[in-house]
């Protein structure tokens, strides 16, 4: 059984630091494309980071471009998202996703396993 189990979510004030943690079980192919996606309250869901585990590439939306870093344990079968020089805007319900592909989309239908998300809440 496929799970994705994310951890790491919190509250920090603007400037401060988090990581997220994706830990994935069950997966049997031998490429994926793991993401990061992030919901804030009443807007939609957007891509924040992916990494085709194929070629190792990484894409960032622009808004976390130079903060947030995307990188993976495949060791621990984890994935992680480091968050720096959080600011407001940045506080919404994180999740991580994966879909057995070689390369990535920022397309939410290009994914079709999804974690339970974690809260992430950024104070001024």
């Amino acid at each position: 059984q496929v799970q994705l189990v994310e951890s790491g979510g919190g509250s920090v004030q603007a400037g401060g630091s988090l990581r997220l943690a994706c830990a994935y079980s069950g997966f049997i192919y031998s490429s994926y494309c793991l993401a990061w996606f992030r919901q804030a309250p009443g807007k939609e869901r957007e891509g924040v980071a992916h990494v085709d585990t194929y070629s190792g590439i990484t894409s960032y939306a622009d808004s976390v471009k130079g903060r947030f870093t995307i990188s993976r344990d495949p060791a621990k079968n984890v994935l992680y998202l480091q968050m720096d020089s959080l600011k407001p805007v940045d506080t919404a319900t994180y999740s991580c996703a994966a879909r057995a592909a070689v390369g990535c989309s920022w397309s939410e239908s290009h994914f079709d396993l999804w974690g339970q998300g974690t809260q992430v809440s950024v104070s001024s």
